[in-house]
């Protein structure tokens, strides 16, 4: 399988049947797990490979930025684990989510150099920026992250896991007391025209302010 040889212009996907799993955790071997591009998802046989475009990294970026500054305003501890791969042989599922967090079970990956699903708790919130191709909902069901949030389109989608599978939610789970659907493309319009710096700056500050005011009315 010489995906080595493979180019992928930014912005495409190929999507390649009938590899075992012993290939794909070969060729993620082979790979190796500090390269950028291509980005490997794995389901039931199908491997693919997509090449993000730069306005999707640079969204993802604004994304993950503005969860940590909301995990920095509550004083929440969290680990980040970007888009480190994340495999079940048992459900023979795997990707690389364009970033993720894990919250709730963040001691439980502190130092650990390798996460395997099916006796490590997957993460608690994968986002993916859905500009170039379709999200594999389904791989995330299979492998049991509790929050999806996708962003395109100029919007935010935010799905809950329920009994293994998602529902779309207006609500997120892991930040109940924000509209996460609402601020976060209206940050992400803002960064269009101030950039990436000065639309978290105003998030930021918009933080500060909500959380002020709740203090002040409880």
């Amino acid at each position: 399988m010489p995906i080595k040889t493979i180019d992928l212009s930014p912005g495409s996907h190929l999507s390649i049947p009938d590899v075992t799993w012993v290939q794909y955790e070969a060729l993620l071997e082979e790979l190796g797990a500090k390269r950028r591009n291509p980005r490997i998802n794995y389901y039931n046989g199908t491997l693919e490979l997509m090449s993000p475009l730069p306005k999707h990294e640079r969204w993802k970026r604004l994304i993950v930025g503005l969860v940590e500054s909301i995990l920095k305003a509550q004083k929440r501890p969290w680990e980040p684990l970007g888009s480190t791969t994340f495999k079940r042989k048992s459900m023979a599922a795997g990707l690389e989510p364009d970033d993720c967090f894990y919250i709730q079970n963040y001691r439980t990956v502190i130092g650990k150099d390798r996460i395997d699903l099916d006796i490590d708790p997957p993460p608690d919130l994968a986002i993916e920026a859905d500009l170039t191709s379709q999200t594999q909902r389904e791989i995330y069901e299979a492998l049991g992250v509790p929050e999806l949030w996708i962003y395109g389109r100029d919007k935010l989608k935010i799905y809950v896991l329920r009994n293994n599978n998602y529902e779309e939610s207006a609500i997120s789970p892991t930040f109940p007391e924000l509209p996460v659907a609402e601020i976060f493309p209206r940050a992400i319009a803002q960064a269009q025209t101030l950039g990436y710096s000065q639309a978290l700056l105003e998030f930021e500050a918009w933080l500060n302010q909500h959380f002020l005011s709740q203090d002040r009315n409880t």
